[in-house]
């Protein structure tokens, strides 16, 4: 089947534009793309535009959020934003606790679980990008370089405070623009940009803030929490819908390339995601979430959950085990990028 989008001639097996999937493989993979994408969400240092890509659904969902920003409808393309949207809201909300003890408990397990599903994305990818050319492999290189270097910043150490005035509300903005933009961009942690602008801390405050306001029902206090959360939000759409025009008019017209790079993105999300490590206590001086601990209080009152994590040498077992939720991972979210292929 020859791709008559946007996007130029695409691979027998892997078509690029939604129309050329039936209804029940667009639910079938959007359904699972989003659910993996909320789970990423909740994953720190994993985007969820990586697991959209990992599961083949990733063309579509950026090229109907390019149509919708234009004001085209097409049902297909409805339904299959519909289904990753609700989804990723489904998996967040249901499996928020749970995520969060298997990363307090088996850390490894999820991390290797997830460079799966990552991995898992590299034969759809291949299939669009074969045979391999310069061009290609120099943009997958570039992509590479770009994640290792993102791999080994320290978020913490970097980015601005917080302050009043049209600056504060043009960062928080940016901000915004930011975590939209890495909310489908794969391989880039939207909660890790937030941390490199200095606005992860504010932000945060400002949800709990309004929740408390919300459940106390105080006009003032949810206020508070819209003057940031309003900037943020415009930027969240910004970012989502310039980035998805961005990339629609990238595969337009330089496809080979743009698949070259985001292929990359792929594989260098896994630097990222070494799963044996081990919790170091912090120090005073330390910044931990956007905040410098300056006392020995300071320090005792840090949950574990905070703590910095450096790599360790794995035992046998926990290899063994490791290269088992990898294989899992894989398995999954080949399987998902497999569905509908040859619509």
């Amino acid at each position: 089947m020859r791709d008559s989008s946007a996007y130029g001639p695409a691979t027998p097996d892997v078509p690029l534009d939604v129309a050329s999937f039936s209804t029940a493989s667009i639910v079938t993979r959007s359904v699972a793309g989003g659910i993996l994408m909320g789970l990423a969400n909740l994953v720190p240092g994993i985007s969820g535009g990586t697991m959209l890509l990992a599961v083949g659904v990733y063309p579509q969902f950026i090229g109907g959020v390019a149509e919708v920003s234009t004001l085209r409808f097409r049902p297909k393309v409805l339904l299959m934003l519909g289904c990753v949207v609700a989804a990723a809201l489904v998996a967040i909300g249901g499996f928020a606790k749970l995520v969060a003890l298997l990363l307090d408990s088996y850390q490894w397990a999820m991390y290797s679980l997830f460079i799966g599903l990552t991995l898992g994305g590299v034969p759809i990818l291949w299939r669009l990008v074969r045979p391999l050319d310069l061009r290609v492999a120099i943009s997958a290189v570039v992509a590479i370089g770009l994640m290792v270097l993102l791999a080994f910043v320290d978020p913490e150490r970097l980015g601005g405070g917080t302050g009043g005035g049209a600056v504060f509300y043009a960062l928080l903005v940016f901000a915004g623009l930011a975590g939209g933009a890495a909310m489908i961009l794969p391989g880039v942690s939207g909660a890790y940009l937030l941390l490199v602008l200095g606005q992860y801390r504010t932000i945060v405050g400002a949800v709990a803030t309004g929740v408390e306001g919300a459940r106390a029902v105080d006009v003032g206090l949810i206020g508070e929490a819209l003057q940031v959360l309003v900037p943020v939000a415009i930027g969240v759409v910004a970012g989502v819908v310039g980035v998805s025009n961005l990339v629609k008019m990238l595969l337009a017209r330089y496809r080979r390339a743009t698949l070259g790079f985001l292929l990359g993105l792929l594989l260098g999300a896994v630097v990222g995601l070494w799963p044996f490590s081990q919790a170091v206590p912090p120090q005073i001086g330390d910044i931990v979430r956007g905040v410098e601990l300056t006392t020995p209080e300071m320090v005792a009152k840090v949950d574990r959950k905070y703590y910095r994590r450096v790599p360790v040498a794995p035992s046998a077992g926990e290899i063994a085990g490791g290269l088992l939720f990898i294989a899992a991972g894989f398995g999954i979210s080949w399987g998902i990028s497999r569905l509908g292929a040859t619509d």
